[in-house]
């Protein structure tokens, strides 16, 4: 069993149910964790202030929502549920909307969950597992979809990885100031959300498959960080990579930032990544 699907109780799936609007659904996935002991009613709560302070961000893919919070007194584990609404609702998220599926997300700490996000990048990417999820008629094929392992497949619409400038003699990658100059790297890329603790840490994920693709791994960090947090270091990084939500909270940080609709999509971080570096 993977990291993932270990974390989702077949008491903490509910398929085909009704939702009037986004509170709703995020209270159907938060109802399914308090049932499960994973975390109380209060911790439900905190996954609708999250929105109504941020916005929409938790969309995070086409008819794709994780619900989060930061970890309040009420969370006993770290642990996932699964929602798919009979219909979609809106969250307001124009890129993404209307959505089906809402996953919830409790953890203990910032680190708990970092593996099973990881899982859940790859299989919300790979087109073929999110269908299984969209179709799936039980608690037990909602499992076998989100069940990654180690022979998960990549994504098949990944591009070939380019030529690295530098890469031959191990110096950093350069970026670009404006829309020619090229300027050496700080080597750090910042992915940002509400809390630090779940989109972020989803974006980071899919943004390291790029990487590694590409063969850049060795000389770009890549770290998930909240909005406070990020307006204070955004000068550290080279450019942020955050949702379009999150972009208007976080204001003018005096780096840029590149908005990410889907992030599940390597070809969408791909080309955000190509948009600032020599690449």
């Amino acid at each position: 069993m993977s990291d993932l699907s270990g974390l989702v109780p077949t008491s903490a799936i509910r398929l085909d149910a009704s939702a009037t609007d986004w509170r709703d659904a995020i209270r159907l996935s938060g109802d399914l964790l308090t049932a499960a002991g994973t975390a109380g009613p209060s911790y439900t709560e905190a996954m609708i202030e999250v929105v109504e302070e941020h916005g929409p961000y938790i969309v995070i893919a086409p008819g794709f929502a994780l619900a989060h919070a930061r970890p309040d007194g009420s969370v006993a584990r770290t642990g996932l549920s699964f929602v798919r609404l009979s219909e979609p609702v809106e969250f307001g998220n124009k890129a993404n909307d209307p959505v089906q599926l809402v996953m919830a997300l409790a953890s203990v700490d910032s680190k708990a969950h970092q593996k099973a996000l990881a899982s859940l990048a790859r299989v919300l990417g790979t087109p073929e597992r999110r269908l299984a999820l969209d179709n799936a008629t039980s608690p037990e094929g909602v499992l076998a979809a989100l069940e990654t392992g180690s022979g998960a497949k990549k994504n098949p619409r990944a591009v070939p990885a380019p030529a690295v400038s530098g890469a031959a003699n191990e110096t950093a990658p350069t970026s670009e100031s404006g829309s020619s100059d090229q300027v050496p790297s700080k080597g750090l890329v910042l992915t940002v959300c509400g809390n630090g603790l779940g989109t972020s840490l989803f974006l980071k994920n899919t943004a390291e498959q790029v990487l590694d693709r590409w063969g850049w791994s060795p000389y770009l960090t890549i770290e998930a960080t909240d909005t406070i947090s990020a307006k204070g270091r955004a000068k550290e990084a080279d450019f942020l990579l955050t949702s379009q939500a999150i972009a208007q909270t976080l204001g003018d940080v005096g780096v840029p930032v590149e908005i990410i609709e889907n992030f599940t999509s390597q070809e969408e971080i791909d080309a955000a990544m190509r948009h600032r570096y020599a690449v």
